[in-house]
């Protein structure tokens, strides 16, 4: 198996709602798995929470996340983003998941030609978490190339 680079996001109490949302954007499997489950509660409160979870996608997508127990600092950050990025043979596949990453969202801006010709667009859902996607031009030479 080759070295994989993916997002691992963190949630207050809501990991499950969040990945659960995602899955019903990108498709895929997606499993879950509670602090009961693993039988690694420090306190009650915790064994509910989502201690790991996974997404694959049939494109080829891995999208983990997870809640912070109440032990541990949870801080929402503004460093990261989860970019989506294809050429023209995905565009139909990629403004699908823009369309359903939108409910809810704030559009900070939309999905339209950008000024390095591709098409692009950024967001962020009703779970706090940035999304770019980036949909390269005929040329194939976009910033996600």
């Amino acid at each position: 198996m080759p070295a994989t680079l993916n997002p691992y996001l963190n949630f207050k109490d809501n990991a499950r709602d969040a990945m659960t949302f995602y899955q019903s954007v990108l498709g895929g499997d997606l499993t879950i798995s509670t602090f009961d489950d693993l039988h690694a509660a420090m306190d009650p409160s915790e064994g509910p929470l989502v201690m790991h979870s996974q997404l694959t996608t049939p494109g080829g997508f891995t999208l983990m996340g997870s809640d912070t127990p109440p032990r541990m600092e949870y801080r929402p950050g503004n460093n990261f983003s989860v970019s989506l990025s294809g050429g023209p043979e995905t565009e139909e596949e990629l403004r699908g998941y823009w369309d359903r990453l939108s409910e809810g969202a704030t559009v900070s801006m939309p999905l339209q030609t950008a000024i390095w010709g591709d098409t692009f667009g950024m967001l962020t859902d009703r779970f706090g978490i940035a999304w770019l996607v980036n949909i390269a031009g005929q040329s194939g030479q976009g910033a996600a190339s």
